[in-house]
């Protein structure tokens, strides 16, 4: 630490524990040195300290639990909401081997609830898709969507499992998403998702909502279940 320099020791601090953790010097969910440690370490005081941690754990560095310390998180996918995305295309574009496994694929008549949202009629059909979306092998999120059938007559659970989603929309049927508006909520993780998901029931997590529009029909709603300390999203104002 450069006790003569400008930037404050905590900022110093923060970033020489984060070119550790880049550089996996310390690693993801390691234990961190504690405060008292770590004072000892740089020769900084606990207030110096604890600031630090205090800000890397609000930006997401690390996470700490409650009478075992302080530990590296993992790092986060930050999602760009300006434009329409595809989970599989922005896995690939952070060099990420994104995957879906269908745990589930049905022909089901909609209930009136369902139907309002779809903007279909009650008893209408439409094929219900349980998915969990991978990268790296790791499970990130748990999707259950709903495709009405009479625009997909043909669709299948091998179609599904062989090929993007939207790929299968645009390929087999020559229909694109062109709009699509996200609802947004806090959730906590039930107890299937979890165990798709490899964490624990009512672990904090993000429930997005995703209706998806080619022009004014509505072709797909989505309800995702994102790993809280997985995913950040990014917004822009103009």
């Amino acid at each position: 630490m450069d006790k003569k320099s400008k930037v404050p020791l905590y900022l110093q601090l923060m970033d020489d524990l984060i070119k550790k953790m880049d550089t996996e010097e310390y690693r993801v969910d390691e234990k961190l040195p504690s405060e008292r440690e770590l004072c000892e370490i740089y020769d900084l005081s606990r207030i110096t300290v604890r600031q630090a941690l205090q800000e890397l754990e609000r930006e997401g560095y690390i996470y700490k639990l409650h009478g075992k310390g302080t530990f590296v998180s993992p790092k986060s996918y930050n999602q760009n909401l300006i434009k329409l995305y595809s989970f599989t295309e922005e896995m690939k574009k952070i060099g990420k081997t994104p995957a879906t496994k269908v745990l589930s694929f049905q022909e089901i008549a909609l209930d009136e609830r369902l139907a309002n949202k779809m903007n279909l009629a009650p008893l209408d059909e439409a094929f219900q898709i349980v998915r969990l979306r991978l990268a790296d092998h790791e499970p990130l999120m748990f999707e259950t969507s709903y495709i009405p059938k009479d625009i997909f007559p043909n669709l299948t659970e091998k179609d599904l499992a062989e090929r993007p989603m939207y790929d299968v929309f645009m390929q087999d049927y020559k229909i694109g998403v062109t709009k699509a508006i996200e609802r947004f909520s806090a959730t906590s993780v039930r107890k299937e998702e979890a165990e798709h998901l490899k964490i624990t029931a009512a672990h904090p997590a993000m429930l997005i909502k995703r209706f998806a529009y080619h022009k004014e029909s509505l072709i797909e709603y989505t309800i995702s279940v994102a790993r809280g300390d997985k995913f950040d999203y990014t917004v822009e104002l103009t």
